[in-house]
């Protein structure tokens, strides 16, 4: 977004490689910090991780909307869908054609074989927290766990490249969008910028805050 005003005429590869140079020359131009290896992987895992999280969702939401056809209503939330299916489908063993109960023991063992691949990421992701100093540090503050801070140091890179907390707030979209003309200050709703992933972590970990206080 910052390269796009100086790409002059039409769109090319040989246009975008000047504009890229001519934005770079700019001195109030912000650039983006270098990760090392370490935080690449660390992001790679993350993003494993959410996808993981993503399927595991699906897979609960289609075995509550499958059992529900037949007059099975399972609760709400993971685990206890989970414990409820497997009661529902030991029960109504005799009563569902064969066919669907094997399906049906099949999703449950992916659902057991998706908690374990999303735990043993997770344990890789809290061993790598334990040993990096920035993350430690970071965990200190309230509502930051081991996700939010691995995922911070990961996608900062490098905390110097920001002057201020403002200005990493910005980055993460957590500040108002502004539509100021002629002197008039006009702010709206926050602007949704930045990581996604690691604002959702964030908001979460803040209303976790709110909420025990």
């Amino acid at each position: 977004q910052f390269v796009r005003p100086f790409v002059k005429s039409n769109k090319n590869d040989a246009a975008d490689a000047a504009a890229i140079w001519e934005a770079s020359q700019r001195p109030g131009m912000r650039f983006v910090a270098v990760k090392s290896a370490h935080q690449q992987a660390m992001l790679a895992l993350h993003r494993m991780r959410q996808q993981l999280v993503r399927i595991r969702v699906m897979q609960v939401n289609q075995l509550r909307g499958l059992l529900y056809e037949f007059g099975v209503v399972l609760p709400q939330g993971r685990r206890p869908s989970i414990q409820a299916a497997q009661a529902a489908i030991a029960t109504l063993a005799d009563q569902f054609p064969a066919m669907l109960i094997d399906s049906l023991r099949d999703q449950l063992s992916r659902l057991h074989l998706l908690d374990d691949q999303i735990q043993r990421i997770e344990q890789r992701i809290l061993e790598w927290r334990r040993g990096d100093p920035a993350c430690r540090r970071i965990s200190e503050i309230p509502g930051v766990g081991p996700l939010t801070a691995t995922a911070a140091v990961s996608v900062i890179g490098q905390a110097k490249t920001f002057r201020s907390g403002r200005e990493f707030a910005a980055y993460l979209g957590l500040v108002p969008r502004q539509n100021s003309s002629g002197g008039k200050v006009r702010l709206g709703g926050i602007s949704k910028r930045g990581d996604v992933y690691l604002r959702t972590l964030l908001i979460h970990g803040a209303r976790s805050v709110i909420s025990s206080s």
